[in-house]
C-alpha cells in the first residue's frame, strides 16, 4: 500500500491471494508510516487512496466489501480512508479513555462528511478486549449502549489470549485457533454484520 499510496502504483499489483477462499489483503510495510511526510506537498493528498480504490471497479464486482484497516491514531493515513469509505465500524476498547477517543473520532466523522465524503456514516461499534470480570468493562459497555443505542454491536469480542498469540504465528485468528473465544466472537460479528447489511438492503427507501 505505500507503493499503492506514495507512487501511485496500480492497486491490482498490491492485491495478493490469501489461503482464505475469497478473501484478498493488500499488505502494507512500516514503510508506509513516512506517508505523512513524503505526501505533504500534495494538495490532493487526502484522496490517494479513493483514487486507487476507484481501480476496483474494473474487477467485475469481484470484491464484496473492502476493509480498510487504519492505524489508532487520526493522521492522514486515517483521512484517506475516511475519505474513501462508505462507512466505519469503529472498534472500542472497554476502556475510560477509549470513550475520550471514541468522541474525537466521531467529530472527525462529522467533518469529513461535510468537506471530504458526504456519503461516509458510522456502520457500528464494536466493544473490544472486553472483561466481564471487570467493573470498569461492565459501565463502558452500559454507557455506550445507553448513548449509542442501536449503532453498537451485540457481539463483544472479549480479552484472548489466543487472539494475541495468532499475529506471532503469522496467521489470522480464526486458522490459528478458530474455536477459541475470541475466533468465535469474530465469526458471530461477521454474521451479525451481514445481517444488518441484509436488513438494510430490504428496508424500503
Amino acid at each position: 500500500m505505500y507503493d499503492v499510496l506514495v507512487d501511485q502504483t496500480p492497486i491490482e499489483q498490491a492485491i495478493m491471494r490469501t489461503q482464505v477462499p475469497n478473501l484478498f489483503l493488500m499488505p502494507s510495510s512500516v514503510d508506509l508510516s513516512s506517508a505523512d511526510v513524503e505526501l505533504v506537498d500534495d494538495q490532493r493528498r487526502v484522496l490517494r487512496l479513493r483514487k486507487a480504490l476507484e481501480e476496483l471497479n474494473n474487477f467485475d464486482d469481484e470484491f464484496d466489501y473492502v476493509l480498510v484497516d487504519c492505524p489508532p491514531s487520526l493522521n492522514l493515513l486515517t483521512l484517506n480512508a475516511l475519505a474513501a469509505s462508505q462507512s466505519v465500524i469503529v472498534p472500542l476498547q472497554a476502556e475510560f479513555f477509549a470513550l475520550e477517543g471514541l468522541s474525537q473520532l466521531m467529530l472527525t466523522i462529522r467533518e469529513v462528511r461535510q468537506s471530504l465524503n458526504p456519503i461516509l456514516k458510522i456502520e457500528g461499534i464494536v466493544l473490544t478486549m472486553f472483561d466481564g470480570r471487570n467493573n470498569l468493562s461492565q459501565q463502558v459497555e452500559q454507557d455506550v449502549r445507553e448513548n449509542l443505542g442501536d449503532l453498537v454491536y451485540s457481539t463483544i469480542i472479549p480479552r484472548n489470549v489466543r487472539l494475541s498469540e495468532a499475529p506471532s504465528f503469522g496467521m489470522p485468528a480464526i486458522l490459528y485457533d478458530h474455536r477459541s473465544r475470541g475466533s468465535v466472537a469474530y465469526q458471530k460479528l461477521a454474521a451479525e454484520f451481514l445481517r444488518r447489511e441484509n436488513r438494510r438492503v430490504q428496508e424500503p427507501t
